[in-house]
């Protein structure tokens, strides 16, 4: 059994900032073990909203008087936390879309339709989260240029090898996710990008399942574009943040057009935009959902990054080892670096029946292909089970995981 009693983070603490962990489900405590999907929110996210639509609800950067003045300080504040959280250089760099799928769908449409053409190349792997491998599909399939697949060996790693054959000079763009969303593998990013740059290329990382988990510097890496979402590190939903180098993002045209975005409109003259970052966010944003965001890192920093990296690797280790002795379960991701992800299949046991059962135990976790199609089907499955952990789970909700998960594979065999 894994031994917590080092560890620092006082999980009972940090249970009391998220009111929904009080609740039942089918008369039973919850356990939420789906934060891969979607992390629950503290209250002091959930109080943002209260605060801002009752105290200085206007729209930003347009108005003069007061309220408009506040929002915008407070929507512009979380520009430069994310700065700081991602080690940016620059609020700049800091561009805010509706999420990760956005973001990364804002650089296909941006930088990508700008640059690349026949006889080019872009890098994914096989491990990608959908909305890092359609927008590259739907734009290949228009532009003509090629999109090659990084395959991952029977331990859910990419394979650096094979990764280092398939990039060349017509490679113009590398796009890897940071942490799979199915697996939990950790990917050497860093590394990736230093081979991307030795051949010229860029580097977009898709960082949905990074950001709630570890410390991210986005210079470090040698990222060129880098993205998460918010509904993943204890934020709102329908907000999420791209950071590009801002060379970058200022040679890149508009994605979308509109208000705000904006320097001159006539009919007489070309139409001029504004600087960034704002060049890319047309309209009226989710100005709540940005705010509430900015405390929601202010949160996590509060706990403090290491601490809840250290504090799930050691729930991962304590439900890796409580479902060994389940039989005919195999764990699908077998990385030796791994974030708090735990995707398996029962023998004789649908994926789906288990999810659903499970859940009358008062457990929720994730039954499906989790938009990883291709990485499954490389396994020769089409769903698993997915337990993931966040910094407020506790060893005894993995104990009674593991004990449900031995009653429900009882009942279905």
């Amino acid at each position: 059994m894994a031994d917590f009693s080092d560890l620092l983070l006082d999980v009972v603490r940090v249970r009391r900032d998220f009111p929904i962990l009080d609740r039942e489900v089918h008369g039973k405590p919850l356990v939420y073990l789906d934060n891969a999907a979607t992390s629950q929110t503290p209250r002091q996210v959930i109080e943002v909203f209260d605060d801002y639509y009752g105290r200085y609800n206007a729209n930003i950067h347009r108005g003069l008087h007061t309220l408009a003045d506040e929002a915008t300080a407070a929507f512009e504040g979380t520009r430069e936390t994310v700065r700081s959280f991602l080690n940016a250089a620059e609020t700049r760099e800091i561009v805010f879309t509706r999420g990760t799928t956005e973001a990364i769908n804002l650089v296909a449409n941006s930088w990508g339709r700008a640059n690349l053409g026949p006889g080019d190349e872009v890098l994914i792997s096989r491990m990608e989260h959908h909305s890092n491998i359609v927008p590259w599909q739907l734009l290949a399939g228009e532009l003509g240029f090629t999109l090659k697949v990084i395959p991952v060996d029977e331990r859910g790693v990419l394979d650096q090898a094979a990764y280092r054959d398939l990039i060349s000079e017509r490679t113009r763009l590398v796009a890897v996710n940071h942490v799979s969303n199915a697996f939990g593998t950790i990917n050497p990013v860093a590394e990736m990008a230093r081979v991307a740059h030795e051949h010229g290329a860029l580097i977009l990382v898709d960082g949905a399942q990074a950001a709630p988990h570890q410390s991210i510097d986005v210079r470090e890496i040698g990222a060129d574009f880098y993205a998460f979402s918010g509904h993943k590190v204890y934020g709102p939903t329908g907000v999420g943040v791209l950071y590009g180098r801002a060379e970058l993002l200022e040679a890149m045209p508009p994605w979308q057009g509109g208000g705000e975005m904006i320097k001159m409109v006539s009919f007489e003259t070309p139409t001029t935009f504004a600087d960034i970052p704002h060049k890319f966010e047309a309209g009226t944003p989710a100005i709540a959902e940005v705010i509430a965001l900015g405390r929601a890192l202010q949160w996590v920093g509060e706990i403090g990054l290491e601490l809840i990296t250290a504090w799930e690797s050691r729930l991962l280790q304590h439900a890796t080892e409580g479902v060994a002795g389940i039989d005919g379960l195999r764990i699908l991701g077998t990385a030796p670096d791994k974030a708090g992800v735990l995707s398996f299949v029962v023998d004789g046991a649908h994926a789906q029946d288990i999810g659903l059962l499970i859940d009358q135990l008062g457990v929720a976790i994730r039954t499906g292909h989790h938009c990883a199609q291709p990485l499954l089907s490389s396994f020769g499955v089409d769903a698993t089970c997915r337990a993931s952990f966040a910094a407020y789970n506790t060893p005894e909700e993995v104990d009674v995981f593991v004990e449900g998960l031995e009653r429900v594979v009882g009942m279905l065999r």
